[in-house]
């Protein structure tokens, strides 16, 4: 809105310091610093409304040290987070943008989904909360949203030949070539790095790209679907979600920066993707309020954000990702919520397999998923958090390598 309004102001009136609304590095500095404001000022009496409405955690007993004490603590803090997103992203970025308005729907309902759980779990007294299946049906319902969009909308396109020349001290364009649709995305640390989902179904003849959807809405239903079931598993002590994502998402949005600038993407002989800048606005809001939350949520934690938070954070990551055509980076950018989610995975079918085959059930972690492991271990979640910090500071490193490293 704010954009819009200072927009007219240069055209219309001059105003001095109005163009400044045109660049999105400003406004990405501007909506960092409102989020922040947001989540640490009117965080705390979002807590304070959550302690007197008593919407307090509900413990599960696992035999974990300090899980007792966290019991009663205000839940859906996620609500925090997704307010201290949206209101820089409404006030400085341009709402007719197909990525913002992608983000904005993924943020709202991923939060719906999350909210109902926490809802079910703390007012309906049922410590499972949504039932699975309907938390599926959830993520694939936006999958095929985002993955729809993404094929079909006129706006989401690639420049695939950008020219540039030196005038003076200048960088120009020289010559461009006509955006195009494509379903390529980036396969990362490799010199030929672009894969085109389209190529899958080459073998149906020459129609073939006209079915590519047919590969690419799966793989987004996919990818939103693991990753935020990734995030929802990593929340499970205090600041390990909010801090993890905050680092990966961090990263993406350095992607969505050199992505949309044409000088830059040309620069790094990456894809150039128009319109897609924008999102770096969007990402600047929610890093800050991720900031902001870990402010209340760093151990001990005086909130936590349950599904409300973990689902919607897994949602947004996915989603940037697969808009900026980094999603096969994920492993590695998000390789927290991967090793979270292969735990689980890798101890249920062990325990099944062993309980079939020796008649009774083994573990290959002490708990899963893996914090709760290292818990069980007796290293205090603190240490735990700290560092698994550290190993997605390592995986981010490695992922903006590839920016060159190829």
């Amino acid at each position: 809105m704010l954009y819009y309004l200072f927009k007219y102001l240069d055209e219309a009136y001059n105003l001095p310091g109005a163009g400044l609304f045109q660049y999105i590095t400003f406004r990405s500095g501007i909506a960092v610093i409102l989020s922040l404001l947001i989540s640490t000022i009117y965080g705390k009496r979002i807590i304070n409304y959550l302690r007197n409405k008593q919407v307090g955690e509900t413990v599960r007993e696992l035999g974990l040290d300090g899980q007792v004490q966290k019991a009663g603590t205000p839940t859906m803090g996620g609500i925090i987070i997704i307010l201290a997103t949206l209101v820089p992203v409404l006030l400085l970025a341009k709402l007719d943008n197909i990525y913002i308005i992608l983000l904005l729907v993924t943020t709202i309902w991923m939060g719906s989904i999350g909210f109902l759980d926490d809802y079910i779990k703390v007012f309906k007294k049922d410590k499972e909360g949504l039932k699975g299946k309907f938390k599926v049906i959830g993520q694939i319902g936006l999958g095929i949203i985002v993955g729809v969009t993404l094929y079909f909308h006129p706006n989401v396109t690639i420049k695939e030949d950008v020219v540039l020349k030196k005038q003076g001290i200048e960088t120009v364009i020289k010559s461009t070539s006509p955006e195009v649709k494509s379903m390529e995305t980036t396969i990362p640390f490799v010199k030929n790095n672009t894969f085109d989902y389209a190529e899958v179904l080459s073998f149906m003849g020459d129609d073939y790209q006209n079915w590519a959807w047919l590969i690419f809405i799966p793989v987004v239903i996919f990818i939103i679907t693991a990753v935020s079931n990734g995030a929802n598993l990593t929340d499970g002590i205090d600041g390990l979600a909010a801090g993890t994502s905050a680092i990966s998402v961090l990263v993406l949005g350095i992607f969505t920066f050199v992505s949309g600038n044409i000088i830059f993407s040309n620069y790094l002989n990456i894809m150039y993707i128009p319109n897609s800048g924008e999102m770096t606005i969007y990402i600047a809001a929610f890093v800050g309020a991720l900031i902001g939350f870990l402010w209340y949520n760093t151990y001990p934690a005086t909130v936590f954000m349950g599904d409300t938070g973990s689902l919607t954070i897994g949602g947004i990551i996915a989603v940037i990702a697969i808009a900026v055509r980094k999603e096969l980076m994920i492993p590695v950018l998000c390789g927290i919520f991967l090793a979270e989610n292969f735990s689980v995975v890798l101890q249920v079918a062990y325990f099944k397999y062993t309980k079939k085959k020796f008649g009774e059930g083994r573990r290959i972690f002490l708990m899963s998923p893996l914090h709760h492991h290292y818990q069980k271990k007796g290293y205090h979640e603190s240490k735990i958090v700290t560092r698994f910090w550290i190993v997605a500071i390592i995986l981010a490193i490695f992922s903006l390598v590839s920016l060159k490293l190829r």
